[in-house]
C-alpha cells in the first residue's frame, strides 16, 4: 500500500473539525487526486493508523465517533484532561440544561411537554441553550396534538461525549428530580460535570 495515502488520510481526519466517515476520506480523495481509490485501501490504510496510535508512545488514538473517525485522547490521561478543563473552560452548561440534555438524550426523539412533563418545570430556556450550543437538534414533528417540535441529540453531542452510538449511553431507568425542587435552575448554576465547550460570541 502506498504510504502517501495513510498520510494523507491522517491528515484528513487530523483537520476535520467532527468526525470523517470513509465514505467522505474516498470522495476527498477522488477529488483531489482525480482517481477511484478502492475502498478496500481505505479500509487498510485507516486500520494501520489505528495500529499505529495503539502504541504507548502516542498519548490519543484513532478512534469510530458518531460513525466516522476522529482522534480522541486514550483514556490514561483522563485525569490531567479533566483537572486542565476544570481550570481553563468558562462556559458550562447548567444542571438544569444537563437534566433537559439527559432527557432528551435517553428519550428521543421527544417533545418539549413531553420533557417538562417529567421535569416538572418549563424547559424552554434549557431547550434553547442546547439548540445554541447545537448539542440536540429538531428532527420532525409529533402526530399529536397540534404537532409539536421532536428533538434529538445531534452529531455534535456524539463528538463531544465520545461515543459513537447512543446504545453506549450509561443505562438507566428513571430520571428523579428533588421532590423540593420548585423551577428551573438558575442558568448561571454550574454542574459538576465538565464538557468542554466553545465559548460563546458576544
Amino acid at each position: 500500500m502506498d504510504s502517501n495515502l495513510i498520510l494523507h488520510i491522517e491528515a484528513l481526519v487530523f483537520i476535520s473539525r467532527d468526525s470523517i466517515t470513509e465514505s467522505e476520506i474516498r470522495e476527498t480523495l477522488d477529488h483531489a487526486f482525480d482517481t477511484n481509490i478502492p475502498k478496500k485501501d481505505i479500509a487498510e490504510a485507516i486500520e494501520k493508523l489505528q495500529d499505529k496510535y495503539q502504541a504507548e508512545e502516542y498519548a490519543f488514538e484513532l478512534a469510530m465517533i458518531g460513525g466516522g473517525y476522529k482522534f480522541i485522547t486514550k483514556g490514561a490521561y483522563y485525569d490531567t484532561l479533566a483537572s486542565y478543563l476544570k481550570q481553563s473552560t468558562k462556559k458550562r452548561l447548567s444542571t438544569a440544561a444537563l437534566e433537559t440534555l439527559s432527557l432528551i438524550a435517553y428519550k428521543q426523539p421527544v417533545t418539549k411537554s413531553e420533557i417538562e412533563k417529567i421535569r416538572g418545570v418549563n424547559c424552554d430556556y434549557s431547550i434553547q441553550k442546547l439548540l445554541d450550543k447545537e448539542l440536540v437538534e429538531i428532527t420532525g414533528r409529533s402526530d399529536g396534538p397540534g404537532r409539536p417540535l421532536l428533538y434529538a441529540t445531534s452529531q455534535k453531542f456524539m463528538n463531544y461525549f465520545g461515543i459513537a452510538d447512543l446504545h453506549e449511553l450509561p443505562k438507566t431507568k428513571d430520571f428523579k428530580i428533588a421532590d423540593q425542587e420548585i423551577g428551573e435552575a438558575a442558568p448561571i448554576e454550574e454542574s459538576a460535570y465538565i464538557i468542554n465547550l466553545p465559548e460563546e460570541e458576544e
